[in-house]
Protein backbone atom coordinates (compact mmCIF):
# COMPACT_ATOMS: atom_id res chain seq x y z
CA UNK A 1 0.00 0.00 0.00
CA UNK A 2 1.65 3.31 -1.05
CA UNK A 3 1.26 6.33 0.99
CA UNK A 4 -1.42 7.94 -1.12
CA UNK A 5 -3.66 5.10 -0.93
CA UNK A 6 -2.72 4.49 3.10
CA UNK A 7 -3.78 8.20 4.06
CA UNK A 8 -7.35 7.83 1.64
CA UNK A 9 -8.17 4.29 3.14
CA UNK A 10 -7.29 5.99 6.79
CA UNK A 11 -9.26 9.13 5.98
CA UNK A 12 -11.95 7.28 4.97
CA UNK A 13 -12.12 5.11 7.93
CA UNK A 14 -12.15 7.92 10.74
CA UNK A 15 -14.72 10.01 8.74
CA UNK A 16 -17.26 6.73 8.27
CA UNK A 17 -16.47 6.54 12.33
CA UNK A 18 -16.80 10.49 13.41
CA UNK A 19 -19.79 12.04 12.58
CA UNK A 20 -21.56 15.47 14.66
CA UNK A 21 -24.77 13.43 15.31
CA UNK A 22 -25.17 10.35 16.72
CA UNK A 23 -26.39 7.57 14.75
CA UNK A 24 -30.12 7.61 15.99
CA UNK A 25 -30.24 11.41 15.59
CA UNK A 26 -28.65 11.07 11.58
CA UNK A 27 -31.54 8.81 10.86
CA UNK A 28 -34.04 11.15 11.51
CA UNK A 29 -32.22 12.97 8.04
CA UNK A 30 -33.67 10.91 5.49
CA UNK A 31 -31.52 11.06 1.81
CA UNK A 32 -34.89 11.24 -0.21
CA UNK A 33 -35.81 14.76 1.99
CA UNK A 34 -37.37 17.24 -0.81
CA UNK A 35 -39.60 20.54 -0.71
CA UNK A 36 -42.83 18.96 -2.56
CA UNK A 37 -44.57 21.89 -2.57
CA UNK A 38 -44.91 26.22 -1.04
CA UNK A 39 -47.83 28.17 -0.26
CA UNK A 40 -47.47 31.55 0.79
CA UNK A 41 -50.33 32.47 3.51
CA UNK A 42 -51.28 35.81 4.25
CA UNK A 43 -53.84 36.80 6.31
CA UNK A 44 -55.33 40.41 7.48
CA UNK A 45 -54.73 41.03 11.11
CA UNK A 46 -57.51 43.75 11.26
CA UNK A 47 -54.93 46.43 11.14
CA UNK A 48 -52.14 44.91 9.15
CA UNK A 49 -51.27 41.85 7.02
CA UNK A 50 -48.80 39.26 7.94
CA UNK A 51 -47.44 37.58 5.40
CA UNK A 52 -46.27 33.68 5.75
CA UNK A 53 -44.77 30.58 3.92
CA UNK A 54 -44.92 27.28 4.16
CA UNK A 55 -43.18 24.74 2.64
CA UNK A 56 -44.03 20.96 2.52
CA UNK A 57 -41.70 17.93 1.98
CA UNK A 58 -42.24 14.12 1.20
CA UNK A 59 -41.76 13.00 4.96
CA UNK A 60 -44.92 15.00 6.27
CA UNK A 61 -42.61 17.60 7.95
CA UNK A 62 -43.51 21.28 6.96
CA UNK A 63 -41.81 24.40 7.43
CA UNK A 64 -43.16 27.83 8.34
CA UNK A 65 -41.57 31.29 7.86
CA UNK A 66 -42.95 35.26 7.68
CA UNK A 67 -41.54 37.77 4.88
CA UNK A 68 -44.39 41.14 5.38
CA UNK A 69 -43.78 44.07 4.25
CA UNK A 70 -46.03 46.99 5.80
CA UNK A 71 -48.15 48.42 2.97
CA UNK A 72 -46.26 46.47 0.52
CA UNK A 73 -48.27 43.03 0.97
CA UNK A 74 -49.26 42.43 -2.83
CA UNK A 75 -45.80 42.92 -3.82
CA UNK A 76 -43.96 40.55 -0.98
CA UNK A 77 -46.60 38.07 -2.34
CA UNK A 78 -45.40 37.91 -5.69
CA UNK A 79 -41.57 38.16 -4.63
CA UNK A 80 -42.05 35.02 -2.41
CA UNK A 81 -43.86 32.94 -4.65
CA UNK A 82 -41.41 33.69 -7.60
CA UNK A 83 -38.90 31.45 -4.98
CA UNK A 84 -41.60 28.25 -5.57
CA UNK A 85 -39.38 27.50 -8.85
CA UNK A 86 -36.51 27.13 -7.64
CA UNK A 87 -36.91 25.77 -4.08
CA UNK A 88 -39.42 22.43 -5.13
CA UNK A 89 -37.84 19.62 -5.46
CA UNK A 90 -34.39 21.01 -3.67
CA UNK A 91 -33.40 19.40 -0.52
CA UNK A 92 -34.36 21.75 2.52
CA UNK A 93 -31.55 20.81 4.45
CA UNK A 94 -29.37 22.96 2.37
CA UNK A 95 -29.85 25.66 4.18
CA UNK A 96 -26.71 27.78 3.45
CA UNK A 97 -26.67 26.71 -0.34
CA UNK A 98 -30.04 27.88 -0.63
CA UNK A 99 -29.87 31.46 0.80
CA UNK A 100 -26.88 31.76 -2.19
CA UNK A 101 -29.05 30.57 -4.58
CA UNK A 102 -32.07 32.69 -3.58
CA UNK A 103 -29.94 35.38 -3.66
CA UNK A 104 -27.27 35.60 -6.25
CA UNK A 105 -28.84 33.81 -8.89
CA UNK A 106 -31.38 36.01 -9.75
CA UNK A 107 -28.82 38.30 -10.32
CA UNK A 108 -30.81 41.23 -8.98
CA UNK A 109 -30.76 41.49 -5.41
CA UNK A 110 -30.96 43.66 -2.48
CA UNK A 111 -33.27 45.82 -0.96
CA UNK A 112 -36.72 45.22 1.79
CA UNK A 113 -38.66 43.37 -0.78
CA UNK A 114 -36.39 41.07 -2.31
CA UNK A 115 -34.55 40.52 0.73
CA UNK A 116 -38.15 39.76 2.58
CA UNK A 117 -38.76 37.26 0.09
CA UNK A 118 -35.43 35.05 0.71
CA UNK A 119 -35.90 35.55 4.76
CA UNK A 120 -39.35 33.92 4.86
CA UNK A 121 -38.05 30.39 2.78
CA UNK A 122 -34.79 30.86 5.08
CA UNK A 123 -36.96 31.23 8.45
CA UNK A 124 -39.27 28.07 6.96
CA UNK A 125 -36.24 26.29 6.05
CA UNK A 126 -34.75 25.95 9.37
CA UNK A 127 -38.09 25.41 11.17
CA UNK A 128 -37.67 21.98 9.09
CA UNK A 129 -34.02 21.19 10.28
CA UNK A 130 -35.27 22.01 13.68
CA UNK A 131 -38.53 19.96 13.74
CA UNK A 132 -36.83 17.15 11.81
CA UNK A 133 -33.96 16.65 14.70
CA UNK A 134 -36.98 17.25 17.27
CA UNK A 135 -34.65 20.43 18.54
CA UNK A 136 -35.26 24.27 18.62
CA UNK A 137 -33.42 26.10 15.97
CA UNK A 138 -30.95 27.86 18.48
CA UNK A 139 -29.67 24.27 19.04
CA UNK A 140 -28.41 24.29 15.55
CA UNK A 141 -26.74 27.15 15.61
CA UNK A 142 -24.59 26.80 18.50
CA UNK A 143 -26.77 26.03 21.66
CA UNK A 144 -28.08 28.53 24.26
CA UNK A 145 -26.07 31.19 25.09
CA UNK A 146 -28.25 32.62 27.96
CA UNK A 147 -30.55 31.13 30.44
CA UNK A 148 -33.63 33.93 29.29
CA UNK A 149 -33.55 36.78 26.73
CA UNK A 150 -33.97 40.32 28.08
CA UNK A 151 -37.18 42.28 26.25
CA UNK A 152 -38.43 45.64 26.06
CA UNK A 153 -41.97 46.97 25.51
CA UNK A 154 -43.06 50.20 23.93
CA UNK A 155 -44.39 53.49 25.24
CA UNK A 156 -44.99 56.92 24.83
CA UNK A 157 -45.86 58.33 28.58
CA UNK A 158 -44.84 58.26 31.87
CA UNK A 159 -48.36 56.13 32.25
CA UNK A 160 -47.11 53.44 29.94
CA UNK A 161 -43.48 53.25 31.83
CA UNK A 162 -45.64 52.54 35.22
CA UNK A 163 -47.74 49.72 33.44
CA UNK A 164 -44.40 48.22 31.61
CA UNK A 165 -43.39 47.89 35.44
CA UNK A 166 -46.45 46.31 36.61
CA UNK A 167 -45.89 43.83 33.74
CA UNK A 168 -42.43 42.88 35.19
CA UNK A 169 -40.51 44.66 32.69
CA UNK A 170 -37.65 46.92 33.02
CA UNK A 171 -36.90 48.55 29.43
CA UNK A 172 -39.41 50.89 27.40
CA UNK A 173 -39.16 52.33 24.48
CA UNK A 174 -40.67 55.62 23.11
CA UNK A 175 -40.46 57.15 19.53
CA UNK A 176 -40.92 60.79 18.34
CA UNK A 177 -44.04 63.02 19.04
CA UNK A 178 -43.17 65.82 17.00
CA UNK A 179 -46.10 66.11 14.12
CA UNK A 180 -49.25 67.82 14.46
CA UNK A 181 -52.04 65.94 12.36
CA UNK A 182 -49.42 64.74 10.45
CA UNK A 183 -47.51 68.02 9.75
CA UNK A 184 -43.87 68.09 11.83
CA UNK A 185 -43.77 71.71 13.84
CA UNK A 186 -41.35 74.29 12.55
CA UNK A 187 -39.27 74.88 14.89
CA UNK A 188 -39.92 71.46 16.00
CA UNK A 189 -40.92 71.36 20.16
CA UNK A 190 -37.51 69.74 21.31
CA UNK A 191 -38.00 71.24 24.68
CA UNK A 192 -41.24 69.19 24.62
CA UNK A 193 -40.02 65.92 23.72
CA UNK A 194 -37.30 66.21 25.68
CA UNK A 195 -39.71 67.06 28.56
CA UNK A 196 -41.70 64.05 27.77
CA UNK A 197 -38.48 61.89 27.87
CA UNK A 198 -37.81 63.08 31.61
CA UNK A 199 -41.10 62.32 32.79
CA UNK A 200 -40.56 58.87 31.46
CA UNK A 201 -37.21 58.83 33.22
CA UNK A 202 -38.57 59.94 36.56
CA UNK A 203 -41.40 56.84 36.02
CA UNK A 204 -38.95 54.45 35.37
CA UNK A 205 -36.30 55.44 37.89
CA UNK A 206 -32.54 54.78 37.84
CA UNK A 207 -32.92 50.97 37.47
CA UNK A 208 -35.55 51.24 34.43
CA UNK A 209 -33.74 51.41 30.43
CA UNK A 210 -35.17 53.55 28.25
CA UNK A 211 -35.09 53.54 24.79
CA UNK A 212 -35.75 56.11 22.28
CA UNK A 213 -36.72 55.54 18.31
CA UNK A 214 -36.62 58.68 16.12
CA UNK A 215 -37.47 56.21 12.69
CA UNK A 216 -35.21 58.96 10.66
CA UNK A 217 -37.68 61.55 11.30
CA UNK A 218 -34.99 63.90 12.43
CA UNK A 219 -32.78 65.84 10.54
CA UNK A 220 -28.84 65.32 11.14
CA UNK A 221 -29.26 68.71 12.96
CA UNK A 222 -32.60 67.74 14.95
CA UNK A 223 -30.71 64.69 15.90
CA UNK A 224 -27.54 66.55 17.23
CA UNK A 225 -29.75 68.65 19.57
CA UNK A 226 -32.21 66.07 20.79
CA UNK A 227 -29.22 63.34 21.45
CA UNK A 228 -27.63 66.33 23.28
CA UNK A 229 -30.37 66.99 25.66
CA UNK A 230 -31.36 63.73 26.92
CA UNK A 231 -27.51 62.72 27.11
CA UNK A 232 -27.80 63.04 30.83
CA UNK A 233 -31.13 61.49 30.73
CA UNK A 234 -29.23 58.26 30.18
CA UNK A 235 -31.08 56.80 27.05
CA UNK A 236 -29.95 52.77 26.61
CA UNK A 237 -29.87 54.28 23.04
CA UNK A 238 -31.29 56.24 20.18
CA UNK A 239 -32.29 54.35 16.89
CA UNK A 240 -32.79 55.28 13.86
CA UNK A 241 -31.59 58.80 14.37
CA UNK A 242 -31.52 59.92 10.61
CA UNK A 243 -31.19 58.31 7.70
CA UNK A 244 -27.76 56.22 6.58
CA UNK A 245 -28.16 57.23 2.63
CA UNK A 246 -24.82 59.47 3.83
CA UNK A 247 -22.21 57.46 5.47
CA UNK A 248 -20.31 60.75 5.94
CA UNK A 249 -23.19 62.27 7.89
CA UNK A 250 -23.63 59.68 10.08
CA UNK A 251 -20.46 60.00 11.22
CA UNK A 252 -20.67 63.89 11.86
CA UNK A 253 -23.25 62.33 13.91
CA UNK A 254 -21.36 60.06 15.71
CA UNK A 255 -18.50 62.20 16.49
CA UNK A 256 -20.46 64.54 18.47
CA UNK A 257 -22.84 62.63 20.51
CA UNK A 258 -22.26 60.78 23.72
CA UNK A 259 -25.65 58.58 23.84
CA UNK A 260 -25.39 54.91 22.03
CA UNK A 261 -26.92 55.17 18.13
CA UNK A 262 -28.25 52.05 16.79
CA UNK A 263 -29.56 51.50 13.17
CA UNK A 264 -29.96 48.35 11.19
CA UNK A 265 -33.70 48.08 11.12
CA UNK A 266 -33.73 49.49 7.33
CA UNK A 267 -30.34 47.78 6.07
CA UNK A 268 -30.71 44.80 4.72
CA UNK A 269 -28.07 41.60 4.88
CA UNK A 270 -24.14 41.86 6.16
CA UNK A 271 -23.37 44.09 3.20
CA UNK A 272 -26.00 46.88 4.25
CA UNK A 273 -24.35 47.06 7.73
CA UNK A 274 -20.40 46.54 7.06
CA UNK A 275 -19.56 50.08 6.55
CA UNK A 276 -21.61 51.42 10.07
CA UNK A 277 -19.99 48.54 11.94
CA UNK A 278 -16.20 48.55 10.67
CA UNK A 279 -16.41 52.37 11.15
CA UNK A 280 -17.99 52.13 14.88
CA UNK A 281 -20.87 54.48 13.98
CA UNK A 282 -22.76 52.90 16.00
CA UNK A 283 -23.11 51.22 19.43
CA UNK A 284 -26.12 48.47 18.51
CA UNK A 285 -27.55 47.26 15.24
CA UNK A 286 -30.95 46.04 15.14
CA UNK A 287 -31.40 44.22 11.87
CA UNK A 288 -35.24 42.26 11.74
CA UNK A 289 -34.90 38.89 10.88
CA UNK A 290 -37.76 38.85 8.06
CA UNK A 291 -35.93 41.50 5.89
CA UNK A 292 -32.44 41.32 6.50
CA UNK A 293 -31.80 37.61 5.25
CA UNK A 294 -33.32 35.74 7.78
CA UNK A 295 -32.23 33.59 10.82
CA UNK A 296 -28.71 32.53 8.73
CA UNK A 297 -28.19 36.55 7.94
CA UNK A 298 -28.76 37.90 11.08
CA UNK A 299 -26.27 35.11 12.66
CA UNK A 300 -23.85 36.56 10.33
CA UNK A 301 -24.48 40.28 11.11
CA UNK A 302 -24.45 39.39 14.87
CA UNK A 303 -21.16 37.57 14.16
CA UNK A 304 -19.87 41.08 12.37
CA UNK A 305 -21.21 43.32 15.29
CA UNK A 306 -19.17 41.14 17.92
CA UNK A 307 -16.64 41.87 16.46
CA UNK A 308 -15.85 45.40 16.49
CA UNK A 309 -17.55 45.36 20.27
CA UNK A 310 -21.24 46.41 19.03
CA UNK A 311 -24.32 44.72 20.32
CA UNK A 312 -27.33 43.31 18.53
CA UNK A 313 -30.96 44.56 19.62
CA UNK A 314 -33.09 42.68 16.94
CA UNK A 315 -35.83 44.38 15.77
CA UNK A 316 -39.36 42.88 15.77
CA UNK A 317 -42.64 44.48 14.92
CA UNK A 318 -45.21 41.68 13.19
CA UNK A 319 -46.45 38.30 14.25
CA UNK A 320 -45.33 35.83 17.03
CA UNK A 321 -43.62 33.53 13.67
CA UNK A 322 -40.68 36.67 13.05
CA UNK A 323 -40.58 36.89 17.48
CA UNK A 324 -39.85 33.53 17.67
CA UNK A 325 -37.50 33.00 14.81
CA UNK A 326 -35.66 36.66 16.15
CA UNK A 327 -35.53 34.75 19.90
CA UNK A 328 -33.60 31.61 18.49
CA UNK A 329 -31.26 33.87 16.79
CA UNK A 330 -31.13 35.71 20.38
CA UNK A 331 -30.84 32.85 22.50
CA UNK A 332 -27.69 30.87 20.23
CA UNK A 333 -25.86 34.71 20.12
CA UNK A 334 -24.23 36.53 23.58
CA UNK A 335 -24.33 39.80 22.00
CA UNK A 336 -28.15 40.11 21.29
CA UNK A 337 -28.78 41.87 24.45
CA UNK A 338 -31.73 42.94 24.38
CA UNK A 339 -35.28 42.35 22.15
CA UNK A 340 -38.72 44.68 21.04
CA UNK A 341 -41.70 42.83 22.25
CA UNK A 342 -45.18 43.16 20.70
CA UNK A 343 -46.94 40.29 22.17
CA UNK A 344 -47.52 41.34 25.54
CA UNK A 345 -51.45 41.12 25.20
CA UNK A 346 -53.89 38.39 24.96
CA UNK A 347 -54.56 36.57 21.65
CA UNK A 348 -58.28 36.97 20.10
CA UNK A 349 -59.73 33.44 19.65
CA UNK A 350 -59.13 33.63 15.81
CA UNK A 351 -55.43 34.32 16.75
CA UNK A 352 -55.18 31.09 19.63
CA UNK A 353 -56.40 28.83 16.28
CA UNK A 354 -54.35 30.74 13.52
CA UNK A 355 -50.85 29.74 15.96
CA UNK A 356 -51.97 26.43 16.85
CA UNK A 357 -51.75 27.61 20.71
CA UNK A 358 -48.30 29.05 20.45
CA UNK A 359 -47.23 31.38 22.87
CA UNK A 360 -44.30 33.03 23.74
CA UNK A 361 -43.63 32.80 27.46
CA UNK A 362 -42.27 35.50 29.25
CA UNK A 363 -42.11 36.72 32.98
CA UNK A 364 -40.41 39.36 35.13
CA UNK A 365 -39.12 41.74 31.89
CA UNK A 366 -37.05 37.81 30.15
CA UNK A 367 -38.40 35.46 27.86
CA UNK A 368 -38.03 31.94 27.81
CA UNK A 369 -35.74 30.12 25.35
CA UNK A 370 -37.94 29.12 22.56
CA UNK A 371 -38.40 25.21 22.98
CA UNK A 372 -39.23 24.17 19.81
CA UNK A 373 -38.84 22.12 18.01
CA UNK A 374 -38.03 24.49 15.19
CA UNK A 375 -39.52 27.35 15.71
CA UNK A 376 -42.24 26.11 17.84
CA UNK A 377 -45.06 27.25 15.91
CA UNK A 378 -47.35 26.30 12.98
CA UNK A 379 -50.07 27.89 10.94
CA UNK A 380 -53.46 27.05 10.91
CA UNK A 381 -54.36 27.26 7.12
CA UNK A 382 -58.32 26.87 7.26
CA UNK A 383 -57.93 29.75 10.03
CA UNK A 384 -55.92 31.98 7.38
CA UNK A 385 -58.77 31.46 4.74
CA UNK A 386 -61.04 33.21 6.96
CA UNK A 387 -58.80 36.24 7.47
CA UNK A 388 -57.72 36.99 3.60
CA UNK A 389 -55.31 39.38 3.06
CA UNK A 390 -56.13 43.41 2.06
CA UNK A 391 -53.29 44.21 0.27
CA UNK A 392 -54.57 47.37 -0.81
CA UNK A 393 -55.85 48.64 2.60
CA UNK A 394 -53.21 48.97 4.43
CA UNK A 395 -50.91 51.95 4.45
CA UNK A 396 -48.83 53.71 7.01
CA UNK A 397 -49.04 57.00 8.56
CA UNK A 398 -47.86 60.19 6.68
CA UNK A 399 -45.72 63.08 7.43
CA UNK A 400 -45.02 66.11 6.07
CA UNK A 401 -42.73 69.46 6.79
CA UNK A 402 -45.05 72.67 6.67
CA UNK A 403 -44.04 73.60 3.17
CA UNK A 404 -45.72 70.19 2.01
CA UNK A 405 -42.74 68.73 1.13
CA UNK A 406 -42.40 64.81 2.13
CA UNK A 407 -41.19 63.66 5.47
CA UNK A 408 -39.94 60.24 6.19
CA UNK A 409 -42.17 58.13 8.41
Amino acid sequence: MDRRTFLTAGMGGLLGAYTLFPQDVRAKLPNDLLVTEMKVIPVWTGSMNYVFVKLYTNHGITGVGEGGLRGRAATMIAAIQEHERYIVGKNPLQIEKHWQAMYRWPRWRGGPILNSAVSAIDIALWDIAGKMLDAPIYQLLGGAAKEKIRLYVHGGSAEDVHRAKELGFNACKTGPSIANNGVIQQPWDVKGEVARFREMRDAGGEDFDLLYDAHTQFKPEMALEFCTRVEELRPFFVEEPMLTSDIGKMKWLADRVNVPLCQGESQFMKFGLQEMIDHHLISFVNPDVIHAGGISECKKIAAMAEAHFIDVALHNAQSPVMTLAGLHVNACTSNCVIHEFNQARTYAPWEEELYEGAHIEYSDGYAALPPGPGLGIDINEEEAKKHPARPFAETRGTLEWPDGSVGDT
